[in-house]
């Protein structure tokens, strides 16, 4: 996939509205800005597709291969842990865990310190699957991440704090705002 594939005008409107809240830019802003936003999801989109790859050659499902990375990067983490780390819910994770551990690639244990917290690691197997999955997508971007200069590994991670900070914002603001319409 090629950035250049994404139609000109699939990203900025002007003005750019979001909830009430309009943004008028320049030319020169909605070049800029459509730019950043096909980096994005360039990046997004090839990370999913790569997952999805590596999952589909281990006969698993992206969301598994997640975990199974997770594991084997992190060990054993508890359940909210592991749900925080992938990003979805502790719902959602309990499933994917239960249908791992019916496979043996995963088992529950209960902390010895609080036995309210349930520990997830690997099995032996899902350990030896681990390993066998040479690579996993997140560590290609670690390279390339790697590969900038330390300057600009430091102004990206500002630059891309700042912008998560201030879209975990907006979306707060927005689901505020239908809460009350």
């Amino acid at each position: 996939m090629t950035w250049e594939r994404f139609p000109t005008n699939y990203f900025a409107h002007e003005p750019f509205t979001f909830y009430r809240m309009s943004i008028p830019f320049t030319p020169e802003q909605k070049a800029d800005v459509d730019q950043v936003l096909e980096a994005i999801l360039y990046l997004y989109t090839e990370g999913r597709r790569l997952t999805k790859e590596y999952a589909r050659r281990a006969n698993l499902t992206s969301p598994q291969l997640t975990v199974i990375k997770v594991l084997e990067t992190f060990g054993d983490v508890s359940l909210s842990e592991l749900s925080e780390r992938i990003r979805a819910q502790n719902s959602t994770v309990t499933g994917i865990i239960d249908r791992m551990e019916r496979e043996n690639l995963v088992k529950r244990e209960r902390s010895k310190e609080d036995r309210r917290v349930v520990h997830i690691r690997l099995t032996n197997k899902g350990a030896v699957l681990a390993r066998e999955i040479p690579v996993e997508p997140m560590e290609i971007l670690r390279h390339a991440i790697l590969s900038l200069s330390i300057a600009e590994g430091r102004e990206l991670v500002k630059i891309s704090t700042k912008l998560a900070k201030r879209v975990r914002e907006l979306v707060q603001s927005s689901e505020g705002e239908k809460k009350t319409s």
